[in-house]
């Protein structure tokens, strides 16, 4: 009997969520039908491809090199069906995309409904992370990242760039005063990044240099924590335009120091492996997320 491609996906996505109930729940189906899946394969295939106990399982050499060849089988048919859809105008297939939970909420998610009536055939699987992820182990088509990109053997697109800004609400300053320079700001509650420490270094002129490097008071991973903090009027942060301009329109947070900013914007960038031309989908949400940040990027 030939092997099915349902099977070299059912093997694909226990290798890669690493046990075969995660990835049941990702297929939508039940762990005991996922089994009888792979020991159907191996039996067609007259070979052992896992060596599965209760608590861990290992690929075997012939698994190993069964999996890659069953990636590249995939890949081939996801590539086949875009330019099919291609052929036919009408982009398909899913995405998943990776992005920073500031990002994703302010930038991505207010637009989505939008997107999904022009691409009705493409199915978006949307996930967050505040730290760089590895895009293969993922199962990551396209990552948004902020700030300078390290070197890597990720190809990179330009989205545009988002200045960054000394915020605070008015309860806050209602409360503790307006620092007017920047060396006012060591009187005042700062909230700053716990990683990456290059975050607490505010793009602010000052008598030695064009960053002022703060000594946060209260220390978070997520910009969006940061953020929920200076509504809340604990203290003074530096956050990016893109998720700040709605609080900035309606007064919920303020602009300060804006005479000492030094205009430095933080670049951002879409990352993703593939060399050639970009898949359809790919392109499309590119396209149409480049364009909605024209709104509050440079």
């Amino acid at each position: 009997m030939k092997t099915r491609s349902e099977e070299l996906q059912v093997f694909v996505t226990v290798i890669d969520c690493g046990s075969i109930s995660a990835a049941a729940e990702q297929l939508a189906q039940t762990p005991s039908a996922l089994s009888r899946t792979l020991s159907r394969l191996e039996s067609r295939l007259g070979v052992t491809l896992l060596n599965r106990t209760t608590r861990r399982m290992e690929l075997t050499e012939e698994g190993r090199f069964f999996l890659e060849r069953a990636r590249l089988i995939l890949a081939q048919m996801h590539d086949l069906e875009e330019h099919l859809a291609l052929h036919r105008q009408q982009p398909a297939g899913r995405l998943r995309v990776n992005a920073a939970a500031p990002f994703m909420l302010h930038a991505i998610v207010p637009w989505i409904g939008e997107f999904r009536r022009a691409y009705p055939g493409i199915e978006l699987e949307l996930n967050t992370d505040d730290l760089i992820i590895d895009l293969l182990e993922q199962r990551t088509d396209v990552a948004i990242r902020i700030g300078e990109l390290a070197d890597s053997s990720l190809h990179a697109r330009s989205l545009g760039c988002s200045p960054l800004l000394a915020l605070a609400s008015p309860d806050y300053l209602a409360r503790h005063g307006t620092p007017t320079t920047v060396e006012a700001l060591e009187g005042h509650c700062l909230l700053g990044f716990s990683q990456p420490e290059s975050l607490n270094h505010w793009p602010l002129r000052h008598a030695e240099g064009d960053r002022w490097r703060i000594r946060p008071q209260v220390l978070a991973s997520s910009g969006e924590t940061l953020r929920q903090l200076a509504l809340a009027g604990e203290g003074i942060a530096c956050l990016s335009h893109f998720m700040t301009h709605h609080d900035i329109r309606a007064g919920r947070l303020q602009v300060l120091l804006a005479e000492a900013n030094s205009g430095y914007r933080q670049p951002i960038h879409a990352v993703y492996y593939r060399n050639t031309q970009l898949a359809l989908r790919i392109q499309c949400f590119l396209d149409f997320i480049q364009h909605k940040l024209a709104a509050y990027a440079c």
